[in-house]
């Protein structure tokens, strides 16, 4: 039976579909032998599937596997840039089978990250329409105002047009003068999203840290540590992608 390819390697965990898609888009996905395109579809039990000239090989029954990273300054969550010094594949070679970020955290900075091999749980956690709320937190220079802090809950324009959705925050510590702590929490992903926000006000952002995705928190796991989510948590999460079926 022929599914569409996106379908395909997000069932296998080789990537998400909106990842798959850019990759059609972009000419690297073949199937036997032919260069694919968006809305290509292949019989997964027949058909030979090649990625960047790579060949897929497709397992009948893939087991799903979900970890949380604490993941520290310096890496990159951008698994294929072969520029990266360190990426967060690094942090987790022990495991066996090939896992993939959950949205990304940029280079400089840290805090949780959710990796999976589970295209499909990855497409539900950062889907537009799912709303799952990212907690930051976040050091700035110089110490918040009263009105950059009203700005940032309303909403700013990007440096690139995008205005921001309504955010909740709030001042967590600091000085009271040169530096302060802020606790944003945003619903969006927008690249880079949390700094530029900041930058917008007239803020300089020092440390980034992201403490939680929907009811997921990072509690005492290390910088560079991982552990297997609970059963609970999974569902958790989902329950919290409100914007899909399945999250409901």
């Amino acid at each position: 039976m022929e599914e569409r390819i996106q379908k395909v390697l997000s069932a296998q965990g080789f990537c998400s579909r909106r990842e798959a898609d850019k990759l059609l888009a972009e000419g690297r996905i073949a199937v036997n032998g032919r260069r694919a395109g968006p809305g290509s579809k292949m019989d997964p039990a027949k058909d030979v599937l090649h990625v960047d000239g790579r060949r897929v090989h497709l397992q009948k029954k893939v087991q799903k596997l979900y970890f949380m990273l604490n993941k520290p300054r310096g890496y990159v969550t951008t698994l294929r840039d072969s520029h990266a010094d360190k990426t967060v594949a690094e942090l987790m070679e022990n495991e066996e089978v090939r896992l993939y970020p959950v949205g990304r955290l940029d280079k400089d900075s840290e805090g949780l990250l959710i990796m999976t091999n589970d295209g499909e749980f990855t497409n539900l956690l950062t889907h537009p329409s799912g709303k799952i709320t990212k907690s930051y937190r976040v050091s700035v220079e110089p110490y918040p105002t009263e009105e950059q802090l009203v700005d940032l809950a309303a909403g700013v324009k990007l440096d690139d047009g995008f205005v921001t959705q309504p955010a909740r925050v709030r001042v967590t510590g600091g000085d009271g003068s040169s530096k302060g702590t802020i606790e944003i929490i945003i619903t969006e992903g927008h690249n880079r999203e949390v700094r530029r926000m900041c930058d917008a006000v007239g803020l300089s952002v020092t440390r980034l840290k992201r403490t939680a995705i929907g009811p997921l928190t990072l509690g005492k796991l290390r910088a560079g540590e991982y552990r297997q989510l609970k059963p609970s948590e999974i569902a958790g999460l989902r329950r919290n992608a409100t914007g899909s079926k399945e999250g409901k």
